[in-house]
């Protein structure tokens, strides 16, 4: 029980530390090939290639073509209503490695021929802004999400282990009391065989007095 605890409260440690808040920030970064004006967002627990796939899955709705593009992810050609009628180029790729507690994803849109920013395209970089952060969030609540129902997952099978160490003890204890009724039982014959063996000694005692009476009676016959 105690090791449980300990386990139980080493998750709860892991999570609370875990939790952190998504940073979305403007910056200049290499991507699209070359340096372009981009949004960065902060991930959680997750490896850059995993990151990378959630967004090739993230940016479907948008109808892009997608391709994988310098260890990133490219979307050709895709359409954000809310961004205006004209297709947009999305670019996506992780800066980090893998086991690093927090990873950099930069987001880049190309508009055609200028990349988003928030100088020249202010309401066009909000709706951005609120994609890139929409992706984050997401992607840390999958992340967390699975670390619950793991954590849940293995919680039931410390429930159900402890479920069968009490079947267990249950058998054990009516086993001790059957040993006990049975101890009982024996204590009491062994009573009763005492007083037996008593009673056959004293037959035992009788029948050799008759069995030399006869003996006596045969040796006097002449």
């Amino acid at each position: 029980m105690k090791k449980l605890f300990v386990l139980a409260f080493a998750i709860a440690i892991t999570f609370s530390v875990s939790a952190q808040k998504i940073k979305v920030k403007e910056a200049n970064e290499n991507i699209g090939g070359g340096s372009h004006n981009s949004i960065t967002v902060t991930l959680y627990d997750i490896s850059p290639s995993d990151a990378v796939d959630a967004f090739r899955s993230f940016i479907k709705k948008y109808d892009g073509k997608r391709s994988s593009l310098d260890g990133g992810v490219f979307s050709d050609n895709a359409t954000i209503k809310d961004m205006g009628n004209n297709t947009i180029d999305i670019y996506g790729k992780a800066q980090g490695k893998k086991g690093d507690p927090e990873i950099t994803f930069v987001i880049a849109f190309d508009l055609g021929g200028a990349f988003l920013n928030s100088s020249d395209h202010k309401e066009q970089y909000k709706t951005a802004e609120k994609i890139a952060k929409e992706f984050a969030i997401n992607t840390c609540k999958e992340i967390v999400e699975q670390k619950l129902k793991d954590a849940q997952r293995k919680q039931s099978g410390f429930e159900d282990e402890q479920k069968d160490l009490e079947k267990e003890n249950r058998s054990l204890t009516s086993d001790i009391e059957d040993y006990k009724a049975k101890i009982k039982k024996a204590e009491d014959n062994i009573v009763t065989n005492k007083s037996n063996q008593e009673k056959k000694k004293a037959e035992i005692e009788t029948q050799k007095k008759a069995v030399s009476e006869v003996e006596t009676k045969l040796k006097s016959i002449e």
